[in-house]
Parts: C-alpha cells; sequence; structure tokens
C-alpha cells in the first residue's frame, strides 16, 4: 500500500514478518520447560566475534573408547554405536556406566531392569550412581534426565523410543527423526553428552534414515565375528577428532577387556615356520600394530578357481593376483586361492600389500619366510612397490617385538635413520626384487 488511509502519508508502511507457532511448537516448548520465544532471542553474530570457549571433555576409564572419541566425550555431544545384534554394544556402553566415577542415566528400551541387573552383575563393576530407566517415551525420558541431571546419558536403543508428538510407531522413519531431534536439542541445551545405541539393516548400515547420522555429531561402529573373541571399534565421523582411530577389546564371560596391545593378540604364538604366513606392519590411526596375514594357494579341482578373503577387500586380492600373473608370471590362475587376517580382524591399509604377496608366493611354493621376518609396503599396478605413511612406527613396533628383518619400500629409505634400530631393514623396489630376496630359486 503506497498511501497510508490514516496519515494520508506516501510510503510510510513497513513490512514486518509475524511468525506464528504451531500447536505442536507450543506443545515442544512447553515440553522443554522453555516459555520464552527462541526464536525472537535468536540474533545473528559476526563470525570473528564468536567466543570459541574451551571445552573440557569428560574423561573415560575406558582408554580404547576414549581414544577413538579423540579424547573423551565432548559436553553436549550426541554419540551414535552401531554393530550387529550380540556383538556387545550393550554390553560396552553398560560396563561405561558402571565403572564412570559420575551420575549416569542407563535407559532401556530394549530390557527390563532385573535383565541390565544380571549383566552388571556378570560384569562386576559397582557404581552407586548409575540409575536404569526401562522407558520408551521421549517426553518421561527428558523429564527424568532434566530431573537427575546425569552427566551422561546412554539411550538403548533409538529404535524403541516414541515421541508423543507422532502416532506413528516406534522404529519407523519419523519417529527416529523426532527422537533423535528430541535427545539432540536436550544435548545442546543442557551440555549432558548423550550415547544412542542403533540398530543395523541385513546390509550392514545404520537402520533409519541417514538424517540421524547427520545430526549426531559422532558415528561408531562396533564390529567383529562372534566366533573369535575380538571386537573392534571404527569411528565413522566424529566432529571432534579423528576418524582413522581404532579400539580393539577382548570378549570375556565378564565382559569385554581393552586390548592395549594387539600386536602380541593377532600374531600366532608359534615356534613352528609354516608356509604361508607373513607378518605385516599396519597402522590405524596413529596405532601399529602388527597382524598375521595367512594365505593358502592349491590346485583348482573344481574348474572355476576360488577366490576368498576374510578381513581383507577381495577386488584388492583380485588385483594383486593379476599384478602377480602379470609381472612376476605366475599361474595362479589355475589355482584356488584363500586369504585370511588372523583374529577375524578387517585391515583397509594398502601398507599390507607386501605382506599379502609374501603369503601368497610362500603357500604357492610351499616355503616358509624367513624367521622374524615383517613386511610394509604397498604393490602398483607396475609391480611396483610403493612407500607407505608412518613407516618410522611400524619398524618400531617390529623391532619392539623382537623381530629381526623388515621388509620395505625403497622409496621409505630417504631420511631414516637405519642405525636407530636393532632390526635389519631390507629395501625392495619390486615384485620380483622380493621374490629373489624370500625364495632365491
Amino acid at each position: 500500500m503506497g498511501r497510508c488511509p490514516g496519515c494520508e502519508g506516501w510510503n510510510t508502511f513497513q513490512e514486518e514478518v509475524v511468525y506464528r507457532e504451531s500447536e505442536r511448537e507450543k506443545q515442544r516448548e512447553r515440553w522443554r520447560g522453555n516459555q520464552s520465544n527462541s526464536l525472537a532471542e535468536a540474533q545473528a553474530v559476526p563470525l570473528p566475534e564468536v567466543q570459541a570457549g574451551e571445552r573440557v571433555r569428560l574423561k573415560l576409564p575406558d582408554a580404547e573408547l576414549q581414544r577413538v572419541l579423540g579424547g573423551g566425550l565432548v559436553p553436549g555431544s550426541l554419540v551414535l554405536i552401531g554393530g550387529e545384534p550380540g556383538i556387545g554394544k550393550s554390553t560396552l556402553m553398560l560396563q561405561m556406566a558402571m565403572s564412570l566415577e559420575e551420575r549416569v542415566l542407563y535407559v532401556s528400551g530394549e530390557e527390563s531392569a532385573s535383565q541390565i541387573k544380571m549383566r552388571a552383575d556378570r560384569i562386576g563393576l559397582v557404581n552407586p550412581d548409575c540409575y536404569l530407566l526401562t522407558q520408551t517415551n521421549t517426553t518421561q525420558i527428558l523429564q527424568q534426565a532434566r530431573k537427575l541431571e546425569p552427566a551422561f546419558l546412554i539411550v538403548d536403543s533409538i529404535q524403541t523410543l516414541r515421541s508423543p508428538l507422532l502416532d506413528s510407531l516406534p522404529g519407523s522413519v519419523t519417529q527416529i527423526r523426532e527422537s533423535a531431534g528430541e535427545l539432540q536439542r536436550f544435548a545442546k541445551e543442557t551440555g549432558i553428552p548423550v550415547v544412542l545405541i542403533g540398530h543395523i539393516n541385513k546390509e550392514g548400515q545404520l537402520a533409519g534414515p541417514k538424517l540421524l547420522e547427520h545430526v549426531v555429531d559422532t558415528v561408531l561402529s562396533f564390529e567383529g565375528d562372534r566366533n573369535h573373541a575380538y571386537r573392534i571399534l571404527r569411528s565413522l565421523k566424529n566432529r571432534f577428532g579423528s576418524t582413522d582411530e581404532l579400539g580393539i577389546y577382548e570378549m570375556r564371560g565378564s565382559g569385554l577387556r581393552p586390548v592395549s596391545n594387539p600386536s602380541e593378540l593377532l600374531i600366532a604364538q608359534t615356534d613352528e615356520q609354516l608356509s604361508g604366513s607373513a607378518i605385516a606392519a599396519t597402522v590405524e590411526g596413529l596405532r601399529p600394530m602388527l597382524i598375521e596375514t595367512q594365505a593358502l594357494v592349491s590346485t583348482a579341482v573344481y574348474g572355476t578357481p576360488q577366490r576368498s578373503a576374510t578381513g581383507f577387500d577381495l577386488r584388492r586380492l583380485h588385483m594383486l593376483l593379476a599384478v602377480l600373473e602379470k609381472r612376476g608370471k605366475f599361474p595362479l590362475g589355475q589355482y584356488d586361492v584363500f586369504l585370511n587376517m588372523a583374529g577375524g580382524i578387517r585391515v583397509q591399509d594398502p601398507g599390507i600389500d607386501l605382506a599379502v604377496i609374501s603369503s601368497l608366493l610362500s603357500s604357492f611354493h610351499d616355503i616358509a619366510l624367513p624367521y622374524h621376518s615383517c613386511f610394509a609396503g604397498e604393490v602398483g599396478l607396475s609391480g611396483e612397490i610403493r612407500a607407505v605413511h608412518r613407516i618410522e612406527q611400524r619398524i618400531q613396533e617390529a623391532d619392539r617385538l623382537g623381530f629381526k628383518l623388515f621388509y620395505l619400500p625403497r622409496s621409505n629409505m630417504k631420511g631414516l635413520d637405519s642405525s636407530r634400530y636393532a632390526i635389519e631393514l631390507k629395501p625392495m623396489g619390486k615384485v620380483e626384487e622380493l621374490y629373489h630376496e624370500l625364495f632365491e630359486l
């Protein structure tokens, strides 16, 4: 309107946007206990004027979990941990709640209080400030959390929660999205870290909407073969730390035991030299460790050769076999090839290619590799042995465990002081050179 009908002035009208809250938002604000209009109070602030502040992380008694999280739990953070059924997610969280010397609220929508008490008795830890709540209603959960004011909140699991704002069933996309949103607002407002335990689908992905992984600050994956005693905790997303760290646990009758030195457990404790076995020096995050690579090459009796890999990328195994066929003239296309990473661990480091090649050739000729030898190196398509990162940490780990020979890429020798180590270094440039050095046939 160009002219005011009251004062008859021109261009005196100004537009004002009036925000009207819906009934659902008003109800959410009442349940959150916040009667003020947060939308009216929000103001844009220049980035240089924002005070970063110093956030003190909540230290955890579990050294493995603390390292994977990046040094502890950040106040107000939202952490999601997923894994196979029965892998030990609830045990890991209950074990941390019982060992933490802080007030903890453990919310379970899958088990009764008596079932959780039985697991706690089996673990053998006692925390008098650990509170149990068997509830699925998000409103009642948040009311109890505000009343207790715990230092830590655990929800087992996000798929069982139900928000009274929606009429859909628990576990549906809308319920998971709304429940996760309410817990996120609670964590950010109160500064209480929240850990959500999530289910995974049959493809191995976290069940529910992808928005769930975007909302949370950290996504952890708890994995491992239930037929083995070891469990691996990986970080898939972390806004407050690195995603390259890895934690290893050993499943026992009394719970999960953190493994501080995995190298001694992932290497076969035997004095007999066997063919097809090579020790690889790998690095997960900042942690170097040695792992045994086992290979079996046998004649294909049933026609089409089989290719199988456990704990290793099958497509990368096919690539390494093609390199041996093309560059080394080994007729591996006529043989069955089976590869296994000892201990049930899954390795993604390309630096173990040299150990895989060595174990394959050792099984092919049925000749054991040199005693107390270790390998680290990436193999290229031309058969060249490429440099790997953190070579000094790998050498130090092998030296500390008493190995005598260390085969590494020749390009990694630049700037490396070999006199610092008691272990003998064997630089290699190509796969053919490694073959003649190992077998001298």
